[in-house]
Order: C-alpha cells, then structure tokens, then sequence
C-alpha cells in the first residue's frame, strides 16, 4: 500500500519529524494539532477556548487538503491538560462536527508542546 504526505500552509507546519496527514489507500491519519497559528507558528492566546478553535480549524484545513473536510472524520483523540475544561471543548467541538459525530477518545495529560492546553489528532476516511 503506498502513503503520502499531504501538507497545506493553511496549517502549522510541523515541529518534529511528522507530516501533518498520512493518506494510506482510503485512510487518512491527521497528525496531533495545538493551538499553533500557521502564520506565526505561536501558540494563540486566549485560553481553552481560542486554543480549541485553533486547534478544529488547523484540523479543517489539512482535512479539506486531504479530502472533503471534516465530515468525512471517524475518529478523534483529544488530549486535554486540565480535565476541567471537558465541557469547554465539547462546546467548540459541536460547532465543528455534527451528528453522527466520530468516535473520540479524551485523555488526562502532565503536558503538551509549547505549555498548549489541548491537543487533537483524527482519522478520516475518504
């Protein structure tokens, strides 16, 4: 089976040695996103809620590069550094996906890259 990057500059790029989607026959794996603005590379500022949305659109942009967006996302694995800002994501969440929603896993950490809040990876099909 034969894999290719996919990369749009409406994203971060990306700060390790990753490409920011893998396509892999009709699977597509959308690698983990913070709340980097792809202009600047910086973290944005304004808390949970702007970092989330960051977050959703830098997701949207490599998705729209690698099929038709975010609709087309089955799984998603949101790491979050204070648990107590569930609620917070779920709300931002439901402004960028619709029901069936995709599967999701949410996970407690010590920290994420550049001090960010919260992080996100997906999968979608295409």
């Amino acid at each position: 089976m034969s894999r290719t990057a996919i990369h749009t500059d409406l994203a971060p790029k990306a700060i390790g040695p990753y490409s920011q989607a893998i396509r892999a026959g009709n699977t597509v794996y959308l690698s983990g996103q913070i709340g980097l603005d792809p202009n600047t590379g910086q973290l944005v500022a304004g808390g949970i809620q702007a970092e989330a949305r960051r977050v959703f659109e830098n997701l949207k942009a490599v998705a729209e590069t690698a099929g038709q967006g975010l609709a087309q996302v089955v799984r998603l694995t949101v790491y979050l550094v204070d648990l107590n800002d569930f609620a917070k994501l779920n709300e931002i969440m439901s402004d960028y996906f619709q029901a069936p929603y995709p599967a999701r896993a949410t996970i407690g950490v010590a920290a994420l890259p550049r001090n960010a809040r919260v992080e996100v990876d997906a999968v979608m099909m295409v």
